[in-house]
């Protein structure tokens, strides 16, 4: 008599826990440590060349010592920490791609259109991906059929005559 009833318990546990809503990334810190991404380096302190002539304060603005990761990730391929302030000009060099790539006319709200169309995507596959018994990647499970296979899009070059040198042939 009291296995069926363990037994009812522990299923019913079970089907509780697997209906918890955890989101498409199932990211968990490995143990009870720190955390290293809240520790932020800043970059060294260093002496101006004049004191006479100091930045103007910008009090909650940034500091010159803050990190800045976009800048530092631009400078270090080649590019200008400048391009990435959204009041500079498109640079002469890259008029032509922008032209190029406007030709079609670019709405200015891209950017909302496609997070509500994939915050529609997520919830409509979510649906069918709410219990599982066993920790999985729903990111992967709801992307399936929009991502690209590297051997098939490879194969696909080489057939059509593209050469592809830095890719290993298949195996």
């Amino acid at each position: 008599m009291r296995m069926p009833r363990t037994i009812l318990v522990l299923t019913l546990a079970a089907t509780v826990a697997g209906c918890s809503d955890i989101g498409l990334r199932n990211l968990r810190a490995p143990g009870p440590g720190p955390d290293e991404f809240s520790v932020l380096p800043v970059k060294p302190l260093t002496q101006p060349k004049d004191y006479a002539f100091l930045p103007a304060p910008t009090p909650g603005g940034a500091n010159l010592t803050d990190p800045n990761p976009k800048a530092d990730a631009v400078v270090a391929l080649g590019g200008s920490e400048a391009a990435l302030n959204p009041n500079t000009a498109i640079p002469a060099s890259d008029a032509a791609l922008v032209t190029a790539s406007s030709r079609y006319g670019v709405p200015a709200n891209t950017r909302q259109v496609v997070a509500q169309e994939d915050a529609d995507f997520r919830k409509k596959k979510k649906r069918f991906t709410r219990l599982r018994l066993f920790p999985v990647d729903r990111y992967s499970q709801a992307y399936r059929r929009e991502s690209i296979d590297a051997n098939n899009a490879n194969e696909a070059a080489r057939q059509r005559g593209i050469e592809t040198p830095s890719a290993p042939p298949l195996e």
